[in-house]
């Protein structure tokens, strides 16, 4: 920017005529900017046409047809000195002041003088990002120059910076910080010039401008080779000599973890030879530590995934359907839109070698994006597929979701049990890709039928907790998840339910040898229920509003990224109940499964990416919860948190919850559900569903009466009954469908169990069935029955979360006493009352002090129906409408025009 020396008489209230001299659709954004802003632009000067294409700014310009006179001259000066007609016809337009955005040509210093006698230039330079990124810093940022003769050594008007992730590229800085808050930045400026505020802070010649980029040794460390590939990625790029040939290096990331297998590929210079793996090509630093490389490009030009640098040119052509056909005549009259100095686009068109530059990539891409569908494709893939019957066919791949199923790599562990193998990711799930965990720990899970172990589980540390948030933060602000049209979401959900119905014999086969249920039980509730939850939540993505009222300004429903730990008794449910609401209302999560029970929801995270959902929008964490659930729980970029689980560690996570961040919290604890029978029940009906109101899911669940209150008259007779039924139930194999009872959880719950029916003996109750371990292999506890249970009893009052029945009796007609000890409890998560009287039943409906009442019934939740507890049984819902609106945060926006 230049601007005279002399106080202006300012125009339209301190707007200014300006020249604009520069290039690209930063220039572009620029000059749509500052019209906006009231300024006038009577001249631009940008670059002549290349191969008859012009450049974005030009070419707006004619497209716009607003009378702003263009000049396109190939340079200002010539063997140092400017050229007369040039600096004439700029004179001409009669500027007072001067705009560059991302301007390449030198301009003269008498046109830089010319307004008046002060001088001001913006430089948003891209080399100099490259050296932020080279040296390892962690800050990057621009300045807005009053210019001289160095043009970028002159005194500071503004400045901007940004915090360096540690993958970031010149591109990422590019398109996050640079561009968006460059074009503000010069706006700013032209304003505080024209308002007489414009600030001058000298600073030294020294660092004002870089050093010319030089050749460096692979042999250095690590961080050292992928900071200097990220700064050149994606110009002019780092290189290397590979079986002779210079290959240029792009989209590096540091490897955390252990090295994965590969084919050793010798690099010239290097320490020791790099490795073709499944992710990438692996390169050490003189440190032995590693960092991965994405993709490769030759001296053709011609990019192609490292991982395919052995295989690059296997892959078979897909023949497209009459659709498919369609889009690719769409994206042909994208490509001659662009390519508009080729006659013709033939398949062997190739993209770069007709004249397309890298700003033609971004429009390539946005333009694909917005007319097919949708597709997300990236930068990268334009690289790898430069003419266009190449670029169809990834188009077309990635349309079907063949590259995505491709790009995926796990590591499972596979095992034959129920008639068939199941595979059985293991890793932590980041991002979009299956790794071990930072330290390399792993631990453990346990098949609690046998006490075997079935195999080793990444056991993730902060620095992985960390990875995942930062993950689902980049894909909530930058992916398209948030983006996305919601009905689209929905469409993706409802795959990811398909895809969990097809395989829902290997989740419930899972699930069975993980924690213990019966298989039977795994297929109908633990899968069967979360595939109706997805379903029903994907349903509400497009119906989301605020509940129907009428407000004097318009409303917005935000999301933000989630966190979600959940418990080990419904390993998958707990899962789809908490995390499909997350979903349907936009946000993207981080999910810390039970520490003794990770495999469905590891084996959930394949499938998400299966069904095409974006990466980093799921992230599944295994680990333990004094680690990860509590790094989540006091994650200052978590805004919210969903938790089942007992009522102390509730206690302690609310409290992290505040003391970080405030953070929005739901909360389904512990319970000790009262369930009361009267004489005047169905006895059939109160003795069969009494029972699976205790011994339901082997009584790990969260809802199980934890009190039966039973009327004086009808007492010992239901006892019979249920001592006679328990006697036929059978205890077993969880995978054998006639089993009725499978094993406890794990090892230290059945020691619990047993613990506590002991406790229930030393303080009087009646032990009339049960209370020990069954003498078998694994973790089976003997179906349990105490009864003249008094109220002031240890197991009257705690929850025993196993299969346990505690019976108390109760005089007859007293409906009122029984009422009173039934709320006598710091819990109210459920209850139940058995009766053919349905005003009694109402009446002690409305008095129950629980979120549930089951009313001659038991256990029976709908996806529809709001699902939480009372009092210390926490607040908050999962399942039905209300559940959204625990991941959705109001905003009230009005509007003044």
């Amino acid at each position: 920017l230049t601007w005279g020396g002399r106080r202006l008489i300012h125009y339209y209230q301190n707007k200014l005529k300006l020249a604009l001299i520069g290039q690209s659709l930063f220039g572009q954004e620029v000059y749509t900017n500052l019209r906006k802003q009231g300024h006038k632009v009577v001249g631009v000067f940008t670059v002549p046409d290349k191969d008859g294409k012009a450049d974005p700014l030009g070419e707006y310009l004619f497209a716009e047809k607003d009378g702003t006179p263009v000049f396109k001259f190939p340079r200002w000066r010539v063997k140092g000195k400017p050229i007369p007609e040039v600096v004439e016809a700029y004179k001409a337009v009669g500027a007072e002041l001067n705009v560059m955005p991302f301007c390449s040509q030198f301009i003269p210093m008498n046109v830089i003088d010319h307004p008046k006698h002060d001088r001001a230039c913006v430089c948003v330079c891209v080399c100099v990002v490259s050296r932020t990124l080279i040296h390892g810093d962690k800050k990057a940022g621009f300045s807005v120059f009053w210019a001289d003769d160095g043009l970028d050594t002159g005194p500071i008007l503004l400045q901007r910076e940004c915090d360096v992730e540690p993958n970031d590229t010149v591109d990422t800085l590019y398109n996050r910080f640079l561009f968006p808050e460059g074009i503000k930045a010069m706006v700013e400026s032209v304003q505080l010039i024209a308002d007489g505020k414009a600030a001058r802070v000298p600073q030294s010649e020294e660092g004002a401008s870089y050093e010319g980029i030089q050749k460096k040794s692979n042999c250095r460390p690590a961080q050292a080779i992928h900071n200097w590939i990220r700064g050149h990625d994606k110009v002019p790029g780092a290189w290397t000599v590979i079986d002779g040939q210079t290959v240029t290096l792009y989209g590096s990331s540091m490897l955390g973890g252990s090295v994965p297998a590969g084919q050793p590929l010798q690099i010239e210079g290097a320490s020791q030879p790099g490795l073709v793996s499944k992710n990438g090509l692996v390169l050490f630093g003189s440190d032995d530590k590693a960092l991965l490389v994405k993709n490769l490009q030759f001296e053709d030009g011609k990019m192609i995934p490292a991982s395919k640098y052995f295989s690059s040119g296997e892959s078979s052509s897909v023949e497209l359907t009459d659709d498919e056909k369609k889009m690719a005549e769409d994206i042909r009259m994208i490509w001659r839109g662009i390519l508009s100095n080729v006659p013709a686009i033939e398949d062997t068109t190739d993209f770069f070698k007709s004249g397309a530059a890298s700003m033609d990539v971004v429009r390539l891409v946005e333009e694909v994006k917005q007319r097919c569908g949708g597709v997300q494709l990236q930068n990268e893939d334009v690289y790898m597929a430069t003419t266009f019957q190449d670029f169809i066919q990834m188009f077309v791949r990635r349309l079907r979701g063949e590259d995505q199923e491709e790009e995926l790599v796990i590591d499972y562990v596979s095992q034959k049990v129920n008639n068939m193998t199941v595979k059985m990711p293991y890793q932590c799930f980041i991002d979009g890709k299956f790794e071990d965990a930072d330290n390399g720990k792993a631990c453990d899970t346990i098949n609690p039928a046998d006490g075997s172990a079935i195999c080793k589980v990444a056991y993730a540390s902060v620095g992985d907790v960390d990875r995942a948030v930062a993950a689902a933060k980049e894909a909530f602000e930058n992916g398209p998840w948030g983006k996305m049209n919601p009905r689209d979401r929905g469409s993706l959900l409802y795959r990811l339910a398909d895809l969990m119905e097809e395989h829902q014999e290997e989740l419930a086969t899972i699930e069975s040898i993980d924690s213990g249920a019966v298989y039977t039980l795994a297929l109908k509730t633990h899968v069967g229920m979360s595939i109706q939850t997805f379903r029903y939540f994907a349903g509400w993505c497009d119906k989301i509003q605020v509940g129907g009222h009428v407000f004097p300004s318009f409303l917005l429903l935000c999301g933000s990224v989630c966190a979600i730990v959940i418990p080990w008794n419904y390993p998958l449910m707990m899962l789809a109940w908490k995390s499909a609401a997350c979903l349907a209302a936009g946000n993207t999560l981080v999910l810390k499964p039970a520490q003794v029970t990770p495999l469905t929801a590891l084996k959930f995270a394949e499938l998400t990416v299966k069904a095409g959902i974006p990466k980093g929008v799921i992230n599944i964490v295994p680990g333990s919860g004094g680690l990860v659930g509590q790094r989540l729980s006091e994650h200052p970029d978590v805004r919210k948190l969903g938790f089942t689980g007992s009522t102390p560690i509730g206690k302690q996570i609310m409290k992290s919850c505040a003391v970080s961040n405030l953070k929005k919290v739901s909360l389904e604890l512990g319970g000790k559900s009262p369930l009361i029978i009267f004489s005047d029940c169905d006895m059939d009906k109160a003795v069969r569903m009494g029972m699976s109101s205790v011994f339901f899911n082997k009584g790990e669940n969260c809802i199980a009466a934890g009190r039966l209150f039973v009327e004086e008259s009808i007492h010992d007779e239901y006892i019979s009954r249920v001592v006679e039924e328990i006697k036929k139930m059978k205890i077993g194999d969880p995978l054998d469908r006639s089993t009725d009872h499978g094993p406890q959880n794990h090892k230290a719950h059945l020691d619990k169990l047993v613990e506590y029916c002991e406790v229930g003996v030393k303080e009087g109750a009646t032990l009339v069935y049960g209370g020990k371990q069954v003498d078998r292999p694994g973790f089976f506890m003997e179906p349990t029955v105490f009864t003249d249970v008094e109220d002031h009893m240890f197991i009257a009052k705690e929850e025993s979360f196993g299969p346990v029945m505690v019976v108390s009796k109760f005089k007859n007609g007293d409906v009122d006493g029984v009422l009173q000890r039934a709320n006598d409890t710091e819990f109210g998560l459920a209850s139940g009352v058995f009766t053919r009287d349905i005003s009694k039943a109402m009446y002690v409906s409305e008095r129950l002090e629980a979120g549930t009442v089951f009313i001659n019934t038991y256990n029976k939740t709908d996806v529809a129906s709001p699902f939480g507890g009372f009092k210390q049984s926490g607040f908050g819902k999962d399942l039905g409408e209300d559940a959204l609106m625990e991941y959705l945060r109001t905003k009230a926006v009005t509007v003044e025009y």
